[in-house]
């Protein structure tokens, strides 16, 4: 720690910080534009100057901006020496030369940066008499609208895009006052991450194209935490509402997960929620008219269960709550994980991995400070994104700890940082099927099938621990690989192993926990992450259950008559013939869910479920982080959470336990008494008795406006507002007006801070811990075992076969994940349907880029255009899994060719 004076006052600050750092974690309203807390500093806007004396003695000092300037002990500034207040006048005069008048029909307007740090600097007339230089504003794509004249030339777009998340495609151009932001040429942004300019940029020169759509001023959206539902990694997300439709998704800070940014898919495929696809109304289908109301359906529903013999089909998309409540219904015995054989099979090994490995699951902020990686199987931009660009800063720790530490320059200093290690990188290690997006940045890439990706990975493990077996038939250039990683995972301080179950292979899974038990068995401090497929993989996987397999043939097979299948299209999980011979053995079927789907449309019973932002629950995370999220918005009566649906039917049918229940905190205790590994869940937020100073968290901003005109055309004289019994939150913006508990924060806003911003004023230290410590309760630890066991389960080479294609799955941030590829913005994004083969193959087979290839795979047929693809190992294919109108087919697996090949005229698609 270090003791500096500001304004002749003393304060305890951590030494090495920057001065505005500093300043701002104790609570001091200096402005900013270009330093960022996830970036560092460049010194690029000059807003943030300080006056810094060299003594108590010094009574003139030196202009200095408060963001280059490294804390020290005993050093003493001023903020508020009137000469550095001017300066930050002027420089924000100097900023807005350009910058347009049009704050009323601005998209930042009222949640702006840029107006707040004028407002802060007491900036109120603008000099400027003269032309204001104006630019051609680009079309970037379905997700951010461009607005370059509002730009005031801060750094911070290219700065993140390009230094921070790898992008190739968004630049600076031009010189002095005549910079220009944008792309060589009108056209989609490329990166993955691209939506983050949103929050990044201090002003609207990028702005969310889907709240646009349907515009609303951000002090007017109800908002709640919530946890994003597109992928494994469950990170934190405020969702807001207006008019009963879901407006848009931000940020919410978990210095643990996504700290400060999201992936374009948690960010933009939030529109399913207000689909025309959506179940507004319970259906029974055995009756006239079909659509009816919660009474009606629940009295059908509980003759059906009171009659049949039931089963009950679980969701990975689906809440725990959700899942505990039909899993007590229908019984333990009787209760079926809603996914594939294989996806229970590798969630099962992935937990118990978790459980009895000698590895620790890192968080996404440890991942950032790995300084060796090695990745198996996992093509992380499409499969877990905020992985990947976690993966992106780790590279540079090493060179940091031996370059920049030695340089003693300090690592916030980013520019220099940056000059220094020029193109140096830690040791990276990528092993997959195809090529990835991380490839630019490995130390080597390896491309094969999944068995030789388990096989160099078995190999590492036995160089780096003895006990660990050996494999046998390595290839030179193998085995010098295979050597190499060993070497710089053993060198490393911090080395991670980073697997999943995409590869559809275990063996993948094995060779990774082999790998990191040696690390861990030669005190090397290592960690594992694991990929699931779906947000609540893990937590389903905890909670237990059979195949659904098995419920296919309880049906079939008369044990069972009657399904309740929750939140699943089970169309996704096993193949069209086997669900349609299921569906026609059963004599109810009854679902729950939020949106119509081929499983929907055989329910005899169809229970509308609320989505995400219509629902309280808790997710599971793949580190086994269980998290809870809010519900936005109230609904109406016909819509309501998967757990109340189940709640009423089992208090209808009188069933023994579900009577004892009312209200969500009750499910949990039950849960955490029948589950013990589950008791944790209750400690993730707090209960919903909770109050401070006698009072709830608003949802709503103290700006709130409309309330009553909202519901004018209905009713002039005000509505009471709905009350929300789950949860100590208001639908209102009466409430407690300071800071919630940090798994309750529904918006960052703080006086005179309006804009994402404010998220300083509510951590303990910029850019570290949210006060009162990060959301979430972690449920699993590696347990403390000396002996060590390593498995055994080395594949044997891959053998290609005559006639035949090992197809691969290859994975697709757009369209790959089902919920978010109902969302408009992304569903332009989703490519076309192909098969990616290999140029060897493509010779043998007499095929070009975009012919059709007609091959069957368990029976099912297919007739896809070819893209080439020179990474893809010979003898094997990539067939993209889970696109829109591509039939279930569970991968890896053998296709046979049909010799059928043709070819498609002008055949135009995206990839």
């Amino acid at each position: 720690m270090a003791t500096i004076y500001i304004d002749n006052l003393p304060y305890e600050v951590t030494a090495g910080k920057n001065l505005l750092e500093a300043c701002l974690t104790l609570g001091f309203d200096l402005p900013y534009f270009c330093w960022h807390p996830a970036m560092g500093s460049i010194g690029a806007c000059r807003q943030c100057a300080v006056k810094v004396y060299r003594d108590e003695n010094d009574k003139t000092g030196k202009l200095f901006m408060s963001c280059m300037e490294q804390v020290r002990d005993n050093l003493r500034v001023s903020i508020a020496d009137l000469e550095a207040k001017e300066f930050r006048a002027h420089v924000i005069g100097w900023l807005m030369t350009n910058h347009p008048h049009d704050c009323a029909v601005c998209d930042e307007g009222g949640s702006c940066h840029l107006q707040d740090m004028t407002v802060m600097t007491g900036h109120n007339y603008r000099q400027y008499r003269f032309d204001k230089k104006t630019y051609v504003n680009q079309y970037l794509g379905p997700f951010l609208n461009h607005e370059m004249n509002r730009c005031i030339q801060c750094y911070r777009c290219v700065r993140y895009y390009k230094d921070y998340a790898g992008g190739k495609d968004l630049d600076v151009f031009a010189a002095h006052n005549h910079l220009y932001f944008g792309r060589h040429e009108d056209g989609v942004l490329e990166s993955e991450f691209s939506g983050n300019l949103a929050e990044v940029c201090p002003t609207g020169v990028f702005t969310d194209k889907t709240l646009k759509q349907h515009y609303t001023r951000k002090w007017d959206l109800t908002t709640a935490p919530s946890i994003c539902h597109h992928c494994s990694l469950g990170c934190n997300i405020v969702a807001g509402e207006r008019y009963g439709s879901l407006r848009n998704i931000t940020n919410r800070y978990n210095g643990e997960v996504n700290g400060y940014f999201l992936c374009d898919r948690g960010r933009f495929g939030y529109e399913h929620v207000n689909s025309m696809s959506r179940i507004r109304k319970s259906l029974v289908r055995t009756q006239l008219p079909e659509a009816t109301d919660k009474y009606k359906a629940l009295q059908a529903a509980s003759i059906s269960l009171k009659g049949g013999r039931v089963i009950g089909i679980g969701s990975p998309r689906a809440s725990m709550e959700s899942n505990f409540a039909l899993r007590t219904l229908v019984g333990e015995d009787k209760f079926y994980h809603g996914v594939s054989d294989v996806e229970h099979d590798l969630a099962a090994l992935a937990l118990r991995i978790l459980r009895t490995g000698a590895a620790r699951t890192p968080s996404l902020i440890d991942v950032e400070r790995a300084d060796a990686v090695f990745i198996l199987g996992e093509d992380l931009t499409n499969t877990a994104p905020m992985l990947a660009l976690a993966v992106r800063q780790s590279v540079r720790q090493q060179p940091i700890l031996e370059q920049v530490s030695k340089a003693k320059i300090p690592v916030w200093q980013d520019a220099a940082v940056r000059e220094l290690l020029q193109t140096e990188k830690g040791p990276l290690f990528i092993a997959a099927s195809a090529e990835t997006k991380l490839d630019e940045l490995a130390t080597k890439s390896y491309y094969d099938s999944p068995d030789a990706i388990a096989r160099l990975g078995f190999a590492v493990a036995s160089f780096i621990h003895e006990d660990s077996p050996p494999v046998r038939g390595l290839s030179d250039e193998e085995e010098a690989l295979a050597q190499q990683i060993a070497m710089a995972l053993l060198a490393a301080q911090n080395p991670l192993i980073i697997s999943g179950t995409s590869s559809g292979s275990d063996r993948v899974l094995k060779a990774s926990a082999n790998i990191a038990d040696a690390l861990c068995a030669q005190e090397k401090g290592a960690g594992i992450v694991l990929t699931l497929p779906e947000c609540n993989s893990m937590g389903l996987a905890i909670m237990g259950g059979h195949k659904l397999e098995s419920a296919f043939q309880a049906i079939l097979n008369g044990y069972a008559d009657t399904v309740i299948v929750l939140e699943n299209d089970l169309y996704r999980r096993a193949g069209t013939e086997a669900v349609d011979a299921f569906f026609q053995a059963c004599q109810q079927v009854i679902v729950l869910d939020h949106l119509h789907h081929a499983t929907t449309e055989q329910a005899s019973i169809l229970l509308a479920a609320g989505a995400f932002a219509e629902a309280d629950g808790t997710l599971i995370n793949n580190e086994g982080r269980a998290q809870r999220f809010y519900q936005v918005y109230p609904t109406t009566e016909d819509i309501q959470e998967s757990w109340r649906w189940l709640g009423e039917l089992g208090t209808i049918v009188a069933h023994d336990e579900i009577v004892k229940w009312e209200g969500f905190e009750d499910i949990q205790k039950a849960m955490g008494k029948e589950i013990p590994e589950l008791e944790g869940i209750k400690a993730t937020a707090p209960p919903a008795d909770f109050r401070i100073a006698g009072q709830k968290i608003p949802r709503a901003p103290h700006r709130f406006s409309g309330r009553t005109a909202m519901l004018a055309n209905i009713n002039v004289s005000e509505p009471k507002p709905p009350e929300d019994p789950d949860n100590p939150m208001t639908y209102t913006m009466e409430g407690y007006r300071g800071q919630p508990p940090s798994s309750m924060i529904p918006f960052f806003w703080a006086p005179g801070w309006n804009s994402v911003q404010a998220t300083n004023k509510y951590q303990q230290e910029v850019g570290g811990p949210l006060r009162g410590g990060d959301p979430g309760v972690r449920l699993i630890e590696p347990t403390a075992s000396s002996e060590v066991i390593f498995s055994t389960a080395i594949p044997q080479h891959f053998q290609p076969l005559a006639d035949h294609l090992f197809m691969l799955p290859l994975y697709h941030i757009f369209g790959s994940e089902e919920l978010s590829a109902k969302s408009p913005a992304i569903i332009e994004r989703i490519p076309e349907p192909y098969v990616a083969i290999n140029q060897d193959d493509a010779v043998r087979l007499k095929l070009e880029e975009g012919q059709l290839l007609s091959f069957r795979i368990e029976g099912q047929a297919f007739e896809l255009p070819v893209k080439i693809n020179p990474t893809i190992p010979t003898g094997t294919a990539g067939l993209p899994i889970g696109l829109p109108a591509t039939p279930y087919i569970e991968l890896p697996a053998w296709a046979i060719l049909n010799g059928q090949i043709q070819w498609k005229q002008q055949h135009q698609t995206t990839f």
